[in-house]
Order: C-alpha cells, then sequence, then structure tokens
C-alpha cells in the first residue's frame, strides 16, 4: 500500500488490521448499477475473480451474508435448501444497510454492524486472491477468500445461476 494511494479507512479495513490480515487497495470510479462488472472493467481485472457481498433475509426476517462472483447471481432457492432454511431473499437496501452498516453498492462481509452467518460461492474459495467490497462505494480490496472462512467462519454453497 503506498501513501500516496491510502483510503481512509473503514469499520472493514479496522477489523482486518486488528486480525492481521494482508490486503490490497484497489479504487476507481463508482457508477450506479454498475456493479463488480463496472468494477473488474475499470480495474482491468477477472469479473470473476470480482465478488459481490450481498445481504439476504430468512423466513423470520433473520439477515445472512451471501459473497458471489460478481458476474454470477444467487440461486436464493438452492442457498435456502443448503442452508436449511425454508426461504431466503434479498433484502431492500435500507434493511440491508440497517443490517451491514454500509451504504449498499459498498458492502463488505467484514467488520458489519451485525455479525450475521456467512455463506460463500464455494468456488471463490479456489482463488488465490479475490476483490471484495472494503467498505465504500468505488473501493475493492484484495483478499485471500480463505479468510472469509477463518475470520467470518463462512459456509461454502453452489448456489451460482449464470447472469
Amino acid at each position: 500500500m503506498s501513501k500516496a494511494r491510502h483510503i481512509s479507512e473503514t469499520p472493514a479495513t479496522q477489523f482486518l488490521k486488528q486480525h492481521k490480515v494482508a490486503y490490497t487497495e484497489h479504487t476507481y470510479d463508482y457508477v450506479d448499477h454498475g456493479g463488480a462488472g463496472e468494477a473488474a472493467r475499470q480495474l482491468g481485472l477477472d469479473p470473476h475473480a470480482v465478488v459481490k457481498t450481498l445481504i439476504m433475509e430468512d423466513e423470520s426476517a433473520k439477515p445472512l451474508i451471501i459473497v458471489m462472483h460478481g458476474d454470477r447471481e444467487v440461486s436464493t432457492k438452492n442457498l435456502a435448501r443448503q442452508a436449511g432454511l425454508k426461504k431466503i431473499e434479498p433484502c431492500k437496501p435500507e434493511v440491508a444497510q440497517r443490517h451491514s452498516g454500509y451504504q449498499v453498492g459498498g458492502t463488505s462481509p467484514f467488520g458489519t454492524r451485525k455479525k450475521m452467518p456467512v455463506w460463500v460461492e464455494s468456488e471463490v474459495l479456489d482463488y488465490p486472491v479475490v476483490y471484495i467490497n472494503g467498505g465504500r462505494r468505488g473501493y475493492l480490496i484484495g483478499i485471500d477468500p480463505k479468510v472469509l472462512v477463518s475470520l467470518l467462519g463462512a459456509k461454502g454453497v453452489s448456489v451460482a445461476l449464470e447472469s
């Protein structure tokens, strides 16, 4: 991390520093509804290695996190089945923000306001480095995806759909 490109800390980066996790910082110009694909395009990254953090709720309105390849959608039906739940659906943006403490488009699984169960598309864990939101729009961090398992207790699932 060069001092010239340092970004002010977020709850996610504070959490990672506290746990002595190495990461790289990558900034881009945030575009509304551009998603991980836009970030990958601007940064010249493999869209499959740029992952998104989605906040969803189960049938009891309990929040959970799913980390998915940026170029894939989540089968909520398969996620519910593999998580042993009846139903899972995406949260409304304002509800997701309340659960995570992050603005939609800047959600990180690290340093969330509430502790939530974390699920991760299993294939994501095969990458040596993934690029995940660092807690602010237009800001990704490069990180070993196994940190999701070791720090957050993420469980692997196979719920990706072609987008």
